[in-house]
């Protein structure tokens, strides 16, 4: 039907990612169960001191969609990882930039206290480097050391090609702040993109040098110390993810982030915040599981291109 069903009345078109159960040829949608969630992320909101060209949250200093989670609601969420019995382990941050967030300090000294590892996703610019901020990050790198991990935002290893996504200068003030990372003995990752036609041998060279040049402890061979995240575009062509393809592709549904990760999000004008399948899709009402962990626990529809690119077929995953 030229990748076009019909509902169970025989009379709707349905087309790709439309139907959560079915795909428009008719078969049977994969879906992913949380078998081992290891991982609960928290966008501190979508509020950032840049406007990156290709940002797939739509960050920017004036984007209050998501707004800042408090160090009382993370606690909460925290009390509910023992509630329910989750073998987490890792308590990890995104935004926007995380470090925009007033209490973010105070956040991450709540996870830390509480024996969780943390991670927290920035570009490592001015933000990051406020006086506050370093000194704050300072005392936690003195009582958890390694425990604390920031992964930098370096789309690319040259500086043209990270400029033209995130802006003229913005390169140099990222280096600046991996400098004074390296400098204190922060344990430091890097996320890069591979949307620049650079192979993953390219890349992972390209970022190598990078790192020897400047003394930064990091793998550029790792994928978890140097993430190269696919582009992630919507508009793109995408088989659908159906329950055959585990067998196909010699892939387990245990393998996919939502196996073993949720995210909690505060949307701006709601009372609690919300919990979601994945990191990737903050505005997508579907894959919003509920206002707590155990509503959380249901299986996951991949119902979205980003599902099938990204994280089956990409293989991606946003944790350590």
């Amino acid at each position: 039907m030229n990748d076009q069903n019909f509902d169970k009345l025989g009379a709707t078109p349905v087309g790709k990612f439309e139907n959560p159960n079915v795909t428009a040829k008719g078969e049977t949608r994969a879906s992913v169960a949380l078998t081992n969630p290891t991982t609960l992320w928290f966008n501190t909101g979508t509020l950032c001191n840049i406007e990156c060209v290709n940002c797939y949250i739509e960050s920017s200093p004036k984007n209050d969609s998501l707004v800042y989670i408090t160090a009382a609601e993370v606690s909460a969420y925290l009390d509910q990882i023992a509630d329910r019995k989750w073998p987490t382990t890792e308590i990890a941050f995104t935004g926007g930039e995380p470090f925009m967030n007033p209490q973010m300090i105070d956040i991450t000294r709540l996870c830390l206290e509480q024996g969780f590892q943390v991670l927290i996703l920035t570009n490592a610019m001015r933000p990051m480097m406020r006086k506050s901020v370093q000194t704050g990050l300072l005392a936690l790198r003195d009582k958890f050391g390694d425990k604390l991990t920031l992964r930098i935002s370096l789309d690319h290893f040259d500086p043209d090609m990270h400029d033209a996504e995130r802006g003229k200068g913005s390169y140099d003030t990222t280096l600046k702040g991996m400098k004074w990372l390296r400098d204190n003995d922060f344990q430091m990752h890097v996320a890069g993109r591979s949307a620049f036609g650079d192979s993953d041998e390219t890349s992972r060279a390209g970022y190598a040098a990078l790192f020897k040049t400047y003394g930064f402890q990091i793998d550029a061979q790792n994928p978890a110390t140097t993430v190269l995240f696919p582009e992630m575009d919507e508009t793109i062509d995408v088989p659908e993810i159906t329950t055959e393809c585990w067998s196909i592709l010699n892939k387990s549904p245990t393998d996919v982030m939502c196996a073993s990760s949720r995210m909690v999000v505060k949307r701006k004008g709601a009372a609690k915040p919300a919990v979601l399948a994945c990191t990737l899709l903050p505005y997508t009402p579907e894959f919003e599981l509920g206002e707590t962990l155990e509503q959380a626990e249901r299986p996951v529809q991949l119902n979205h291109p980003h599902c099938a690119k990204f994280c089956v077929l990409g293989g991606a995953s946003c944790s350590a």
